[in-house]
């Protein structure tokens, strides 16, 4: 008798490729507007048999958003947890972030626009874990102000700057184009940093000592995708 779908050895890699395309059909029409029979048709797979890969249509909503959200907190918590100066973890951070966005471009619409579409404890996690990673980011600003980096300033309005540059850039942005997330790290950290109240100096020797740990810490790489494969967020 044949094996049903969803129980043989190429269920995972099936599933995976249905979470892409699925991605992809949100991204383009969006969530609400997308229908089960959509994805199906997109995949080659009758409704019926679409469910033993799927679950449910909220269930790829929930597959995305944490295929966004938990690499990137994970690598958040250990870039918090290193022993360097809040520039540098900043710095760190923030290409992390940048990696993600251009590997993930469009889980990374779908993240931003349609996350309200979820509900009750699926939607408090995700809030719960985009509360964090903002925390995260906010306490380094601080460190940063403590230390004398950075001036004073309020803290929440340091983080949505922060955040708004770097999160926007899903919007135009074009994986293999002339910018990468190094490269777009290090100038949005420069425009930061000044705007914080770095000097230049510090602005030259943040960048050294990025390429150093980058060159250093192969353990701890930036791919946040990386970091997620050896320990997922739960």
């Amino acid at each position: 008798m044949p094996r049903p779908p969803g129980h043989g050895p190429d269920f995972e890699v099936r599933r995976q490729k249905i979470i892409d395309t699925a991605a992809e059909l949100f991204a383009r029409q969006g969530y609400a507007a997308t229908s089960v029979n959509d994805l199906g048709r997109a995949v080659g797979l009758a409704k019926g048999a679409l469910y033993y890969y799927i679950g449910s249509k909220e269930n790829l909503l929930i597959e995305i958003q944490s295929r966004v959200m938990a690499p990137l907190l994970s690598r958040a918590r250990q870039i918090a947890e290193v022993d360097a100066d809040p520039l540098l973890r900043l710095r760190l951070l923030s290409e992390s972030l940048l990696t993600i966005i251009f590997r993930r471009l469009d889980h990374i619409w779908v993240y931003e626009h349609d996350y309200r579409s979820l509900s009750g404890a699926e939607l408090e996690t995700l809030l719960g874990q985009r509360a964090e990673f903002e925390q995260l980011v906010s306490g380094l600003l601080t460190e940063a102000v403590e230390e004398g980096s950075f001036r004073a300033f309020e803290a929440r309005l340091a983080t949505l700057q922060f955040l708004n540059l770097h999160n926007h850039t899903y919007q135009w942005v074009k994986p293999g184009g002339r910018w990468d997330p190094a490269f777009l790290s290090r100038e949005y950290c420069a425009t930061l940093f000044r705007g914080f109240g770095a000097p230049d100096g510090a602005l030259s020797d943040v960048e050294e000592r990025a390429a150093a740990f980058k060159r250093d810490r192969p353990e701890l790489p930036l791919d946040p995708e990386a970091v997620w494969e050896a320990a997922p967020v739960a």
